[in-house]
């Protein structure tokens, strides 16, 4: 070994031991007869001190070495002198005094600094020069906190008696809703594989084959549109279990989450437990969205009642057509501005909602500070006073608080719902250590594709209905409830899973419904129904965005910074310069011409 330790190890009761270290310059100070060097590796950071009198060979190279430069120092450990003592390192209290220093490599200057954050450094160059991006503390944490993570979730299953087991990434088409990625056989011209956007037939095919317990830390791949979030390869938690009902599997999955804050991060603060529990059309009508952020408490609240008695002429004709009127209380927000600022805000969040969910307007009434104060707001004259004080109980609302009115077809409410809370969200100070982890459960089976004139799976075609509402199957598909069950935290989708179908008789039922013809199910889908014929257990499963949980341990704003190497928002990996074009050899042995469109072809 070119170490005997690291540079976050030694400590005051390691003085006068010889020791060898290696790593980087973090930073250099020359101060004549001495020069200071603060080596870095993983672990830590120790202080070298190069006495020119003492070792002049050793000073001589460590007056040629510069920040990134990477050294081998032998020396002994010494206290500090007094006064010296660097309280913010955990070597702080030593340093090592070097007898001989050699340069095993040398660095460029980097196009960035890595002892030091420099805020909002590009990431356009961050991508770039990855492998020194990865050189910094912020991006060094991030990855050790995503291995204490997987490795603590290795332990927790293997202790609950799952056994990991890896599966095919070479494999077919299997339907999550993206685009998948295909790989030509050169073996079987013109058939390609399709890399897995998830192990979800191979996992039931794994309970048909009597493991009961399975886990994996899975690779998968989907050829989508990229965001914050979203990546084209990513990583999860994938794991099946049988003879298990919907409660089994979420109970432990909340074991598992409540254990991974409270050992890897127990900075964190859960918000509730047991993690609170929203139905799927709970969490529209209330939130706006299925994957809801309820660490504060702006909620579309239904006042229909009270809208639909009102002499506004809008909401009296909505509700008489059969949609609602809804209200969101946003606290204080009225309660210090003039009118003229009031209308400015109003205006701006009537655009919102216009531009982004298509909404035809915003009312707006503002609670008086003193009660004996009118209402504000163009429609407060169209509720006399018992509607009034019907509507500030129903609302909660108090003095200097604003009421925002939204009243159309439910996409467009709830919408707009989202837009407004995504709005306050971001001028809210709200705190990343706080984990508000909930579960939205009753997802209907099937969204309605208008398009298309079918109906399309709301997770996949596998999840079981609820059992109550197997019989709409024939009747009533629309209204049968899948049972699905996604655990959401700070607004973000963490996982997902359900009970999977395992008869075949069920699953024939669905393919139809779905547009798909018999044949064709047979033909993509046949090893799945063969397999629910040789005595499948009941059984369900979960996955886990890993890059996500992660990103929400660490606080980052998005995953890319608890990815190693990550791909750009355009899918790119601009360090290596892929995807990039094929060889005509390699097109040639898989029997690949390209018809690319005009304006690829210009480059």
């Amino acid at each position: 070994m070119l170490k005997t330790h690291n540079c976050g190890e030694l400590r005051i009761g390691d003085a006068g031991t010889p020791v060898t270290l290696a790593g980087w310059v973090n930073r250099r100070r020359d101060q004549g007869g001495l020069i200071f060097i603060d080596l870095r590796d993983r672990w830590g950071i120790t202080q070298v001190v190069v006495d020119l009198e003492a070792a002049p060979a050793a000073h001589a190279i460590a007056d040629s070495a510069r920040n990134e430069f990477v050294l081998q120092v032998q020396g002994a450990v010494r206290i500090r002198p007094e006064g010296t003592a660097n309280p913010d390192l955990a070597t702080g209290d030593i340093d090592i005094v070097a007898d001989e220093i050699r340069i095993l490599n040398r660095s460029r200057t980097p196009p960035f600094y890595i002892n030091r954050d420099e805020g909002a450094l590009d990431e356009a160059l961050r991508m770039r020069y990855r492998y020194l991006d990865l050189r910094r503390e912020a991006m060094q944490r991030s990855l050790l906190l995503r291995h204490k993570t997987v490795k603590f979730i290795r332990d927790f299953l293997d202790a609950e008696d799952f056994v990991e087991i890896e599966t095919p990434i070479l494999f077919k088409t299997t339907p999550e809703g993206a685009r998948d990625f295909l790989v030509p056989s050169r073996l079987q011209p013109g058939s390609f594989y399709a890399l897995p956007q998830s192990p979800q037939q191979l996992k039931q095919l794994l309970m048909v084959g009597g493991f009961e317990r399975y886990f994996q830390i899975a690779r998968c791949f989907r050829d989508e549109d990229l965001r914050g979030d979203r990546q084209p390869e990513f990583t999860q938690l994938d794991l099946e279990m049988s003879f298990v009902e919907r409660e089994d599997v979420m109970q432990l999955m909340e074991a598992l989450a409540t254990a991974i804050v409270k050992t890897i991060t127990p900075e964190k603060q859960l918000l509730a437990q047991p993690f609170p529990r929203l139905s799927y059309q709970d969490a529209l009508e209330q939130y706006g969205t299925d994957r809801p952020d309820i660490r504060f408490d702006l909620r579309a609240i239904d006042i229909s009642d009270i809208g639909g008695r009102s002499a506004f002429p809008v909401f009296v004709e909505n509700v008489k057509a059969g949609k609602k009127v809804k209200c969101m209380r946003v606290p204080g927000a009225a309660g210090s501005v003039s009118g003229t600022q009031l209308r400015k805000i109003t205006r701006e969040l009537e655009a919102l909602v216009r531009r982004r969910a298509g909404a035809k307007g915003l009312a707006y009434i503002t609670i008086p500070v003193d009660p004996a104060d009118q209402l504000r707001g163009p429609i407060g004259k169209f509720f006399n006073v018992d509607l009034k004080l019907e509507l500030i109980e129903a609302m909660g609302a108090e003095g200097g608080d604003l009421l925002l009115f939204m009243s159309d077809d439910a996409p467009i409410v709830q919408a707009s719902t989202d837009a407004l809370r995504a709005h306050f969200k971001s001028q809210l100070d709200l705190d990343d250590n706080c984990l508000a982890f909930c579960w939205v459960i009753d997802f209907p089976e099937f969204i309605w594709d208008e398009e298309h004139r079918r109906w399309d799976p709301s997770q996949h075609m596998f999840t079981m209905p609820l059992p109550e509402d197997l019989h709409l199957l024939d009747s009533d598909p629309g209204a049968a409830r899948g049972s699905q069950y996604d655990l959401v935290c700070n607004g973000y989708e963490v996982g997902g899973g359900s009970i999977r179908i395992h008869d075949r008789a069920i699953q024939e039922k669905i393919f139809p419904l779905i547009g798909q013809t018999m044949e064709h199910a047979m033909q993509e889908f046949g090893h799945m129904l063969e397999a629910f014929e040789y005595g499948a257990p009941p059984h369900g499963g979960m996955a886990w965005g890993i890059d996500r949980l992660v990103m929400l341990l660490a606080g980052a704003p998005n995953i890319r910074e608890v990815i190693a190497f990550p791909k750009t928002q355009g899918g790119a990996d601009i360090m290596a310069n892929a995807p990039s074009p094929a060889e005509p050899q390699q097109l040639s042995e898989l029997f690949i011409e390209l018809d690319l469109p005009p304006e690829e072809l210009e480059h």
